[in-house]
């Protein structure tokens, strides 16, 4: 019995969940058959269909009952005596509908979960057909049933009776049984009270000694006052005192929205339920703000103002006032059933990104008939869309399972597949109600309302916040990689500042344009600057800018979209249509590239092209199609753990572009067809190129070289013989700065020695 116990659960508090659910089956079968047999229910106390929960402190006993079908002799044998037997099953069979009945039927493994933490369990039932019993067992596998002549008669339903161990006994705390029934019950659909404690004041006669205190006292008050307290005699004395007193006190109060037509439910009611979940996840970070706060003012290596910002973070976060950007409430129905709330957060947590693929933690909660089961399934939504908050109640799935079985059922992967397709729905509905993410040029101009004041500029709200999400799921997963391509937002040298869309892009796509064009770095300001986007720009091309360092390994994956593939600009292979002069221009700079690419043989330069970028620059370096791009080299140079094998074989080859139409490049063809073997002429081929590698975004191997190729270039600007020598230092003033030196180094050793006798003459005062 242990064995099984414990190789289903590893959460001694989950038994009052399976009590609890259980309950509620007895009592939706019981509401079932009164649908057809009102009599069924009875009259009174009997009628009410609630679950009550009471505890004997003394006695070490908590007790649990319902008004629901109750059990036979029989029923207890079966459902008792075998474990898993399912009496929802056979409720079902002998029904032989389940009309609008949502069952479990895994009674039998549930109930014996109270062996977490009880030794000795009694079962009292009653069922309408039969007499009341009484099923007693301990946690060896043997149990007793007899007819129950003497506790008090039930009338009808079921009660449980957990005589607790001693190590359970925080269980007997009705704080601890409120803050269970919140945490996996609060939804269940019937009323659930508590046998609560609570303290009142009481009016009770004073005694006769303290009468006569106070009769001793007054003696030296006024004739006036002597008259007000003959008066007072003549009323009974009494006396105020707080006393214990105990009712039943409703725990479930709060209404599952989600089971509503979501056309009943108002947007008032969504704001607060969200409210309600963001503060319930809130509170599982309470302690770590609180432990990290005991870490930045006890440990000094914690001081950092980015653990400060997360305590700020933390500590001020206020949601009774935060509403989320969307939700969606909806429905799923087939061989899966489901409810769902989805929510978007206003604001991103802060720390969403930095244990992205770490952590377990969900925003997530997966109920089972109102119960709540964890908030740590993976298997619900990627990581990518961790950031949505929200439920997910299923009628479908198995209660009484371990979370682990539950994890690998199959009904997992339906409810996430209907589960993304909701959520990328509400998201691009967000863009959609968005008057700024509009594309049609020729609206009329209507009427605005105040709705579309409110929902003006809500996705780049979303963006700004959840953008790198969006990138992550492109990344990520394939199957739904062009729905979210659709949500994806930059800025172009067309979108003037603002978001814009790949279908906006493709609106102003120029006839006969097939790629979509874009460039990667570090920030907008700094390619705006490029030397590739020179002709561009000239020629009315729309180039994205991508400025997020995920943006390279997002265009890895992202390789077209509505059948326009996408182009780099800082790689080889870009066409911007026929040029009927570049067969001749390369034919004339034929011999100038052959030469630049044997004098740059050491430089690992795989070719030296003509190039249909540039206007104004004399040349650039780009890459392979398929090799790293210059950004992206910056990136895994920067990365502490990166393997330098992988970023010389990644890095791709390079290719020097000249602009043939820059004097420049003119000059240089001149005087390498006069004189190949010039140095002179490969000194500046070699400072071009290097110059070059840097303004296309490279970073220099050897930044020493190049500074001496520069100096010189000055030299010989400045008319300075290549061999001029640097002057050196004369050896007198040398030793007499050395001197110098030494002199203040002593005045200064003993102004310290000094300032230390003084301290110490002032100790010994």
């Amino acid at each position: 019995m242990d064995i099984i116990i414990n190789s289903l659960y590893s959460n001694k508090d989950i038994f009052l969940r399976e009590l609890i659910s259980n309950a509620s089956d007895a009592l939706d079968k019981i509401r079932f058959l009164s649908l057809t047999d009102k009599e069924i229910l009875g009259e009174g106390d009997n009628a009410k269909l609630d679950i009550q929960i009471k505890l004997d402190k003394e006695k070490k006993i908590l007790s649990i009952r319902d008004r629901g079908i109750g059990m036979t002799k029989e029923d207890l044998i079966k459902n008792l005596g075998t474990i898993a037997k399912s009496g929802t099953s056979a409720f079902v069979e002998k029904m032989q509908t389940s009309g609008d009945l949502n069952l479990i039927g895994q009674f039998g493994v549930g109930f014996y979960s109270v062996y977490l933490v009880a030794d000795y369990v009694e079962v009292i039932s009653k069922h309408n057909d039969d007499k009341q019993y009484v099923w007693e067992s301990k946690a060896d596998g043997a149990f007793a049933i007899s007819e129950d002549v003497w506790n008090e008669p039930l009338g009808r339903g079921t009660e449980i009776r957990l005589h607790l161990r001693e190590e359970a006994g925080e269980y007997l705390e009705e704080a601890k049984l409120k803050e269970l029934v919140k945490r996996y019950s609060e939804f269940i659909n019937f009323p659930i009270y508590l046998w609560a404690s609570k303290e009142v004041d009481v009016e009770v006669p004073a005694d006769e000694d303290e009468s006569s205190d106070e009769e001793e006292t007054s003696d030296s008050s006024s004739s006036e006052e002597e008259v007000e307290d003959e008066d007072a005699e003549k009323k009974p004395k009494s006396k105020t005192v707080k006393e214990t007193t105990y009712e039943w006190e409703l725990l479930n109060d709060v209404k599952a929205i989600w089971l509503r037509n979501p056309k009943e439910v108002t947007e008032e009611e969504y704001t607060k339920f969200y409210q309600s979940l963001a503060k319930a996840n809130f509170k599982s970070l309470g302690f770590i703000a609180f432990q990290n706060t005991l870490l930045f003012f006890w440990l000094p290596k914690y001081h950092s103002l980015h653990r400060l910002d997360n305590i700020f973070y933390l500590v001020q976060q206020d949601f009774s006032e935060e509403k989320p950007l969307s939700w969606s409430h909806f429905t799923a129905e087939g061989d899966v059933e489901f409810k769902a709330v989805l929510f978007v957060p206003p604001k991103a947590p802060h720390d969403l990104y930095e244990s992205y693929y770490n952590t377990k933690k969900s925003n997530l909660k997966l109920y089972v008939r109102r119960v709540f089961i964890s908030d740590e399934f993976d298997e619900l939504l990627p990581k990518y869309l961790n950031f949505l908050k929200g439920l997910v109640d299923s009628d479908t799935l198995p209660l009484n399972v371990s979370r682990e079985m539950l994890q690998q059922h199959s009904s997992l992967k339906t409810i996430k597949k209907k589960l993304i397709r909701k959520a990328l729905d509400m998201i691009r509905k967000i863009a959609e109600e968005d008057p700024d993410e509009s594309n049609d040029k020729d609206k009329k101009d209507v009427e605005k309302s105040s709705d579309d004041d409110e929902k003006k500029g809500q996705y780049a709200k979303f963006w700004n916040e959840f953008g790198k999400s969006i990138k992550l799921g492109i990344i990520e997963d394939a199957s739904n990689r062009n729905r979210l391509a659709k949500l994806l937002r930059f800025e172009s040298t067309k979108s003037g500042g603002k978001l814009a869309s790949l279908d906006q892009y493709i609106s102003r796509m120029k006839p006969g344009q097939k790629d979509i064009f874009y460039i990667t770095g570090s920030s907008k300001e700094q390619l705006e600057k490029s030397p590739f986007l020179e002709r561009l720009t000239k020629k009315n091309y729309e180039v994205i800018f991508f400025t997020d360092p995920v943006d390279e390994y997002l265009m890895q994956y992202l390789m077209d979209y509505e059948d326009k593939k996408f182009q780099n600009v800082s790689k080889e292979g870009l066409k911007l249509g026929k040029d009927s002069k570049y067969k001749d221009l390369k034919e004339s700079f034929k011999d100038l590239t052959k030469w630049w690419k044997s004098a740059l043989a050491s430089e690992n330069v795989d070719d030296v092209k003509i190039s249909v970028l540039l206007s104004d620059t004399p040349c650039v370096v780009v890459t392979s199609k398929y090799g790293w791009s210059a950004n992206m080299e910056r990136i895994m140079q920067s990365q502490t753990l990166s393997d330098a094998n992988k970023q010389a074989y990644m890095r791709g080859k390079r290719v020097l572009e000249i602009n043939p139409r820059h004097p420049i490049i003119k000059e240089l063809r001149e005087r390498v067809v006069k004189d190949s073997e010039d140095e002179s002429v490969k000194k500046t081929a070699q400072l071009m190129y290097q110059t070059a590698l840097m303004e296309s975004g490279f970073l220099l191997s050897e930044p020493k070289h190049f500074a001496s190729n520069i100096y010189d270039s000055v030299k010989t600007s400045l008319n300075i013989s290549p061999d001029a020598a640097v002057e050196e230092e004369d050896e007198a003033e040398e030793a007499e700065a050395e001197a110098e030196a030494e002199s203040k180094e002593a005045s200064t050793s003993k102004g310290d020695d000094a300032a230390a006798d003084a301290d110490t003459l002032k100790d010994e005062l």
